[in-house]
């Protein structure tokens, strides 16, 4: 198993809430039951050319309920042909991005701005207040030993291009650094990775997200 994918389960897990990940041959169960739409996700031990094909098959095969998702660290245009047609494939990739996290003040927010951080359940979150009140950034980090998962980065479109996703970062950065945590690990968007790369993180694989919403024996 590759360790980026373990350590961003473990910590994944920890940040959404989810069962304990299930030991697999090719990598781990996870029972989310966030409703219908994400009940469990089978996600990936391996990365890139290390992907095995008949495994993403077997695995694809077995499922026949709706909601289930495949977690898979290679590029959709591999993986889409290994999945039926009762498989929804994001078209757009995700990435897995890590980073050696920077012990260094996160700075300030911008005038008019405030933030606040809080950690409970194993779980830090920042929050970024906009001057009339409103959400303007926040995310969330969740550490665990020497590496913590940075999870749900999100800016308010009309707040963006003020640094705010690089203040909320620098926050968790320094909050998971403090709880003992050295590598950081996490699942980016197209939109995301820009971001990160500003960071100093890097692209370790391509990342397929795939939904089962069909019935594959009907």
């Amino acid at each position: 198993m590759d360790r980026f994918v373990q350590a961003w389960v473990d910590g994944w897990v920890v940040s959404r809430g989810a069962a304990p990940p299930v030991a697999e041959p090719w990598g781990w169960t996870v029972d989310v039951g966030t409703g219908t739409h994400h009940v469990t996700r089978h996600v990936f031990g391996a990365t890139n050319g290390a992907v095995s094909e008949p495994a993403v098959r077997k695995v694809a095969g077995a499922v026949t309920g709706a909601g289930v998702w495949l977690k898979v660290f290679a590029d959709p245009a591999v993986v889409g042909p290994w999945l039926g047609p009762d498989w929804w494939i994001d078209p757009e990739p995700g990435f897995l991005m890590t980073a050696p996290l920077p012990d260094v003040p996160p700075g300030a927010a911008p005038d008019g701005y405030r933030t606040r951080t809080w950690s409970r359940g194993g779980v830090t979150r920042t929050m970024v207040a906009a001057p009339d009140g409103s959400l303007a950034a926040r995310g969330q980090i969740a550490p665990t030993g020497a590496t913590a998962v940075v999870d749900q980065i999100e800016t308010s479109p009309g707040h963006r291009r003020r640094g705010l996703g690089a203040l909320v970062m620098r926050t968790l950065h320094r909050a998971a650094v403090d709880q003992g945590a050295r590598t950081g690990v996490l699942g980016a968007t197209p939109e995301g990775r820009a971001l990160y790369e500003f960071l100093g993180w890097r692209v370790e694989s391509a990342l397929t997200s795939a939904k089962f919403t069909g019935d594959a024996r009907g």
